[in-house]
């Protein structure tokens, strides 16, 4: 063939392999094409050359270092897994408490930094006012109360420690006996441990609602840590103990669990007369489970539990002072309080909207016109009725009576349901619209309330 032919024959049948014999280099068995050369005529096209395999590598024994790690087993999966899941029970458990407890401390570390600056001491401070009879309460009981507690009006009567209900200064008491712990520290106790169970109970409250969720409850703990004068939860009052039976007095009625609605509010009865509006909610929620013939027997017995605290106290102050209105006549006489309907609070608002005296008097003025705006948004809302029923009765209490107009603020703090539509829109709303307001809410809480006890120079 000629050389033309060989390369015709190169182009159609690829690259031309010549045989290998036995005294030819190795490189013709590892497809090292060989092509001849060529004298004239086209150049032949490039060889095509096939890719060396690569060299076969011995196995290697695993040593320590390189040992093949196995897949975990179902025991291992399953205890990772449950490690997991125990750790996020432990965080939903605990986010209530930690929530308030940690806007509780933004307003202590405030507190402490306006303390600083008006010349007060913390302790002082949160132990002033109404905290003083409270203590002198848990010291003495009524009769062993110090005499340089007045009233109003620098008087002072047999009658006169009667005017503040014995269920905090009576659990301040008990819990003093403990060892290593000054009627101080166990007021402190009280109202600490109080606040984190209503914490709880509020957060149940908030899961409980129409349209509620497990955010709702958490703002709604938030709001409530964060109210405007939420510094007597911190202080020597009665508030906390209150709230924390009041809160979950309420999640009975609305889990129409009856035994415990009636207990809690017959324990409240004894705390505060606020107790007053959870009474008319509790007995009138188990009412109507009665008459629509629900639950059996325990609607009856909850509501016959309900007023029994509140009237006891009624009663035995009766039995003091001779009188069927005892402790009425005893606010009377030492604080002119006396039920108005709203007269003197009509007329302090006008005043202070039209000439404004004080940070305090006017922020008191526009709570208690948000309060009322609340309770319309919470009817709105369909807030289920005892919730609004209780709210509304703490409402018409402090707008009602002509007592102290400073203290106004203070007594609105109960009245946590109306804060209920505020916490369910917030849990719709992106989480840095809640924080962004939790946080604002927060920090005024924090300046109001310390502002209230350090630079006011009036009671609260």
């Amino acid at each position: 063939m000629s050389a033309t032919g060989a390369t015709e024959a190169a182009d159609g049948a690829g690259p031309p392999v010549t045989g290998a014999s036995a005294g030819e280099p190795e490189r013709a068995r590892t497809g090292t094409a060989h092509v001849p050369p060529t004298t004239g005529g086209p150049a032949p096209r490039a060889a095509r050359t096939a890719p060396a395999p690569a060299p076969a590598t011995a196995p290697t024994a695993p040593t320590a270092l390189t040992a093949p790690t196995s897949r975990p087993g179902l025991r291992e999966w399953f205890t990772e897994r449950t490690g997991r899941w125990n750790q996020y029970r432990v965080a939903l458990l605990a986010a209530p408490a930690l929530l308030y407890l940690v806007i509780r401390q933004i307003g202590l570390l405030v507190l402490g930094w306006m303390a600083d600056g008006n010349k007060v001491s913390v302790v002082s401070a949160l132990t002033s006012w109404d905290g003083q009879w409270f203590l002198g309460i848990a010291q003495g009981g009524y009769q062993g109360v110090p005499s340089g507690l007045v009233d109003a009006f620098g008087r002072r009567s047999d009658e006169t420690p009667m005017a503040f209900f014995p269920g905090y200064p009576t659990l301040v008491r008990w819990v003093a006996e403990l060892p290593g712990l000054s009627l101080v520290g166990a007021a402190f106790v009280v109202s600490l441990v109080s606040g984190v169970v209503c914490a709880y109970g509020l957060h149940r409250l908030g899961q409980r609602v129409t349209g509620g969720s497990r955010r709702a409850g958490l703002l709604l703990v938030a709001l409530f840590a964060a109210s405007p004068m939420a510094i007597v939860l911190s202080m020597t009052y009665s508030e906390a103990t209150f709230c924390a039976l009041a809160a979950w007095a309420l999640v009975g009625v609305v889990e129409r669990r009856w035994l415990l609605a009636g207990l809690c509010c017959l324990a409240a009865g004894l705390v505060r007369p606020t107790a007053a509006a959870l009474v008319v909610a509790v007995g009138l929620a188990a009412l109507v489970a009665v008459i629509r013939g629900r639950d059996g027997w325990r609607p009856w017995v909850g509501g016959a539990l309900a007023p029994l605290g509140l009237l006891g106290y009624l009663g035995y102050v009766a039995s003091q002072t001779g009188q069927l209105d005892g402790w009425f006549a005893v606010q009377r006489r030492g604080w002119a309080s006396r039920f108005d309907l709203g007269a003197a609070t009509w007329k302090f608002g006008l005043d202070i909207l039209t000439a404004p005296r004080s940070v305090l008097e006017l922020t008191t003025v526009w709570l208690l016109i948000g309060a009322v705006a609340l309770v319309v948004v919470s009817l709105r809302r369909r807030i289920q009725w005892p919730l609004v029923v209780y709210g509304l009765g703490v409402l018409v209490m402090d707008v009602g009576s002509n007592g102290l107009m400073n203290s106004k603020a203070r007594l609105l703090l109960p009245a946590f349901t109306l804060l209920i539509p505020v916490a369910v829109g917030l849990a719709r709303r992106r989480p840095t619209t809640a924080l962004t307001l939790a946080a604002f809410v927060a920090l005024f809480s924090a300046w109001f309330g310390a502002y209230s006890i350090t630079a006011w120079p009036y009671a609260i």
